[in-house]
């Protein structure tokens, strides 16, 4: 056996399906093995915000991991350690601990200050000797910082809107897509029986994969993406001549949070995370508004959001984060730092940490839009990926 080790588990960023089910799957494998494990509970607020030396600090901020601990949590979604959208490299001086209070000035308290020497030494006063961070981009692009520094880090990828560069797959999307199909289809029923527009805005920030594959799976009758403006008078149009052409009388078009008209912008409200993203949400309402001002025609706008990541994971989520725990654990075990776990071409994989914030994956316009229709253009499909990005 290898030497014992002591490994620290954390999650950051939204939470998803299927979370629960990579940490007991790694877990397993690691108490298997001999090795001891350690839930940091908020993400990368844990790391920041613990101070070694005080054991209340410690009983607040980390967890012993067994499969006692673990054995049932596969069973509900989110995370039960929690999370954070914390950035260790750019903390405002206000929301520092208080065992940091002042060591890194006194100024602007919404001046940001980078504290990660403050983590290195807080992760080696624990003796922790690898950490696995599971989390989207900006969780993951810490995850790299402290590779940078020469911390030994393993990076799990999840994020419903699948948009994390590096992989074909992530945690939560297929839970996400399931529950906003089942929710489309539900609400079927009081726009067919009001005779209405239904506007459904889904999640999906700077990548409208989500919306594509949800409006194409449920059959909807357009598709707003994030990628592309989209014009009031062509959708009002497009719409009125699919409610007259359904027996029903009633259309369906779903929209990314991210979406724009041509010639606005993103809706965004509240102060930027400590990633620099402000809260998104509203375009569904604006959309509704203008359909009906265009037409007069009645409107129901539905915001899924947190819905579509509510609740236990879907079956393909649970196995790939089982999959993606076990081989996150193989990697410790061969002492491969500094990687993420990874599907290409349908086969598990790794891959540098660093790429899973070397940009933005967004839909395939070209292959998989039609920009006069507003709706998903999937054919031709062999040797395209699995899930057409």
């Amino acid at each position: 056996m290898t030497r014992k080790m002591k490994i620290g588990v954390l999650t950051g960023g939204g939470d998803v399906p299927g979370l629960n089910s990579c940490i007991k799957a790694f877990t397993y494998r690691a108490i298997d093995a001999g090795h001891e494990v350690i839930g940091i509970r908020r993400g990368w607020r844990g790391v920041s915000h613990l101070n070694a030396d005080d054991p209340q600090s410690l009983a607040k901020w980390m967890t012993p991991l067994g499969k006692i601990q673990v054995r049932t949590v596969d069973r509900h979604g989110g995370t039960f350690l929690h999370t954070s959208r914390t950035n260790p490299q750019k903390m405002k001086r206000r929301d520092l601990p208080d065992h940091l209070v002042g060591k890194y000035g006194d100024g602007d308290p919404n001046e940001k200050v980078d504290i990660t020497p403050e983590v290195m030494k807080t992760l080696q006063r624990l003796e922790i000797d690898w950490l696995m961070a599971i989390g989207g981009d900006d969780t993951l692009s810490y995850a790299a910082r402290l590779n940078r520094e020469g911390y030994p880090v393993v990076a799990v990828p999840k994020t419903m809107d699948n948009d994390v560069m590096g992989t074909d797959y992530c945690i939560g999307f297929s839970s996400a897509v399931t529950r906003s199909i089942n929710f489309i289809t539900d609400l079927r029923t009081p726009a067919g029986s009001h005779e209405r527009f239904l506007v459904v805005e889904l999640f999906g920030r700077y990548s409208g994969e989500t919306a594509l594959i949800t409006g194409y799976l449920a059959g909807v009758d357009r598709v707003l993406i994030s990628e592309v403006p989209c014009e009031m008078d062509k959708l009002a149009r497009l719409l009125l001549a699919d409610k007259k052409n359904n027996p029903s009388q009633y259309a369906v078009v779903v929209v990314s949070e991210g979406a724009t008209l041509v010639g606005g912008e993103m809706q965004l409200a509240g102060e930027a995370d400590a990633f620099g993203h402000r809260k998104l949400g509203g375009i569904g309402d604006i959309i509704g508004a203008e359909l009906k001002r265009i037409t007069g025609e009645n409107v129901m706008v539905q915001k899924l959001a947190y819905l579509m990541r509510a609740g236990a994971p879907d079956s393909l989520d649970r196995f790939v984060a089982y999959n993606f725990g076990n081989l996150a654990y193989e990697l410790m075990e061969g002492g491969q730092k500094g990687n993420m776990v990874a599907i290409h071409d349908g086969r598990y994989t790794t891959v540098p940490v660093e790429v899973a914030s070397s940009g933005r994956r967004q839909v395939n316009v070209r292959e998989f839009y039609d920009l006069e229709e507003y709706l998903p253009k999937i054919s031709g499909v062999r040797g395209k990926p699995m899930f057409l990005y």
